[in-house]
C-alpha cells in the first residue's frame, strides 16, 4: 500500500540491502566465490539449449528470471525445476515470515507447486532464521561493504621477493637459473 516510490522502496530495502533476501539464488549457494560464475554459465546454456533468450539486463540466477523460464517448460519440468532450488525458497520464505512480510506468501506458493512439505519444511528453519544476524541494517552494510585499507609502507616491512632490490635505489642481484 502506499504510493508508487513508497512501494519501490520498501522492496528495496527487502531485497537489495542485504543478501539473507537476495533474490539471486546463487549468492545463497556460492556468495562471491568464482563458483558463481561457473553456475551461472551452466545456468545460461540451460535457458540457451532450451531456446529461452534473456530480453532484459539480469543475471540468469535472478529469482523472477528463473521462474519466466520456468513457465515456458513443461509442468513436470517446471515443476521439477522449483524442487530443484525448494531449499533455496524455503530459507527466502522463512526469513520473510521473520520480518512479517506479506511477500512470504510467494515463495511458500512456489514450494507448493514445487510439492514440498510447506510446513513441515519452514517450521524446521524458523530456529536457524531467528538466531540468523540481520544484515540489512545500516552498520551491517558499512561492514560488508567496507574495504580493508591498503597500507603501502608495510611492505617495506614484510620479506621482501628474492627478485626485488633490496632497498630504495638499489640495484636488483641476479640470481642463477
Amino acid at each position: 500500500e502506499g504510493d508508487l516510490m513508497d512501494v519501490q522502496e520498501r522492496y528495496t530495502d527487502l531485497f537489495d540491502r542485504g543478501r539473507a533476501l537476495s533474490l539471486l539464488l546463487f549468492e545463497h549457494v556460492h556468495g562471491e566465490s568464482r563458483d558463481r560464475g561457473q553456475a551461472m554459465v551452466d545456468l545460461m546454456a540451460q535457458y540457451t539449449e532450451a531456446g529461452f533468450a534473456i530480453g532484459v539486463r539480469e543475471l540468469p540466477d535472478y529469482i523472477p528470471l528463473y521462474l519466466e523460464y520456468l513457465a515456458t517448460r513443461e509442468d513436470l519440468e517446471a515443476r521439477e525445476g522449483l524442487a530443484d532450488v525448494a531449499h533455496l525458497l524455503a530459507l527466502l520464505a522463512a526469513r520473510l515470515q521473520e520480518r512479517e512480510s506479506p511477500h512470504a506468501a510467494c515463495f511458500t506458493a512456489l514450494l507448493q507447486i514445487a510439492g514440498e512439505p510447506v510446513q513441515e519444511t519452514l517450521a524446521g528453519l524458523q530456529e536457524q532464521v531467528a538466531a540468523e544476524e540481520r544484515d540489512d541494517s545500516l552498520e551491517a552494510l558499512d561492514k560488508i561493504r567496507e574495504e580493508e585499507q591498503v597500507n603501502f609502507l608495510q611492505a617495506e616491512q614484510q620479506d621482501r621477493c628474492p627478485s626485488m632490490p633490496s632497498g630504495p635505489g638499489k640495484a636488483r642481484e641476479e640470481s642463477p637459473v
